[in-house]
């Protein structure tokens, strides 16, 4: 039906709770990702040999060239600082009492939106940035097994 075709008599909006049920599910990639991080604190990432890319978080299909991804490869816990932002508010726009960071942590060809720890004068486009993992009996298969991002020096 076109919106010329519309019964003009149809309600225009809806007004209160509209019950709506739905479930989230990693797939058969995320779920072998977030396993890797609960159970052995590894940063998983899928590699095309086709393409020459490595996605983190991994993924089972190169999103180039469609292929499947059997290859994975440990990524180890430290990326690259690729951007960040300081946060004022929170999501509801209210004033957060501590200013968080946030920023993109690359691993090859992908990265990680999370946390930093660090003062943000200190913290430069580029800079090694390790994972903060929970302790292992914490984890619980999710992004949050890690806590933060910290700046990293060998």
């Amino acid at each position: 039906m076109t919106f010329l075709e519309r019964d003009p008599l149809a309600p225009q909006a809806w007004f209160g709770n509209l019950p709506a049920a739905h479930r989230y599910t990693y797939g058969l990639a995320g779920e072998r990702f977030f396993r890797a991080l609960k159970d052995e604190g590894k940063i998983l990432g899928s590699y095309c040999p086709k393409c020459d890319r490595t996605y983190v978080p991994a993924t089972a299909f190169c999103e180039r060239c469609l292929g499947e991804l059997t290859d994975w490869r440990d990524m180890g816990l430290v990326g690259e600082l690729h951007t960040f932002t300081v946060l004022y508010v929170d999501v509801e726009g209210r004033p957060l009492e501590t200013p968080q960071i946030v920023g993109l942590v690359s691993f090859g060809d992908g990265g990680i939106v999370h946390f930093l720890h660090a003062d943000p004068e200190s913290l430069v486009i580029g800079m090694p940035m390790r994972a903060v993992l929970k302790p292992p009996h914490e984890r619980q298969g999710s992004i949050l097994d890690i806590q933060y991002f910290e700046p990293f020096q060998a």
